[in-house]
């Protein structure tokens, strides 16, 4: 599931970025968890890696939604609501204020998705690498 999102986003994905993130989603004291929808039969078909953050303004807890992915083949066939109403629940029980992700403005499936189930915020993200 996780190389199918890298591949989706064209990013590399070696062996050692995956058991990383594996040994995160492993580990009960790091912030990252994992959620699965399965199949019928078992098979893993979509996933979402979500955490908490800190919301200082607000002074609340927020649910970060990092990665959400579902097989090719299978969108449209509800996983991803599946995986919206997991992490609805988990959102609630959790106690955070908001779930919070985001994606790719060309990635217009997805967001026709996410224009359904939350409401698109007015903030445009940066990112700043560490090196000058």
């Amino acid at each position: 599931m996780y190389q199918g999102y890298a591949d989706f986003y064209g990013k590399e994905m070696p062996e050692s970025r995956a058991e990383r993130v594996w040994s995160w989603i492993l580990n009960p004291e790091h912030e990252v968890n994992c959620i699965l929808v399965r199949d019928k039969a078992g098979a893993p078909v979509g996933l979402a890696h979500y955490r908490p953050f800190a919301r200082p303004l607000t002074a609340t807890t927020g649910g970060f939604l990092d990665d959400l992915f579902v097989a090719p083949e299978l969108r449209g066939s509800g996983a991803v609501d599946a995986l919206f109403t997991r992490l609805r629940e988990i959102t609630a029980e959790r106690g955070w204020s908001v779930l919070r992700w985001i994606t790719m403005d060309d990635n217009y499936r997805a967001r026709g998705k996410y224009d359904r189930v939350a409401q698109q915020t007015k903030w445009v993200t940066y990112d700043m690498a560490p090196s000058a």
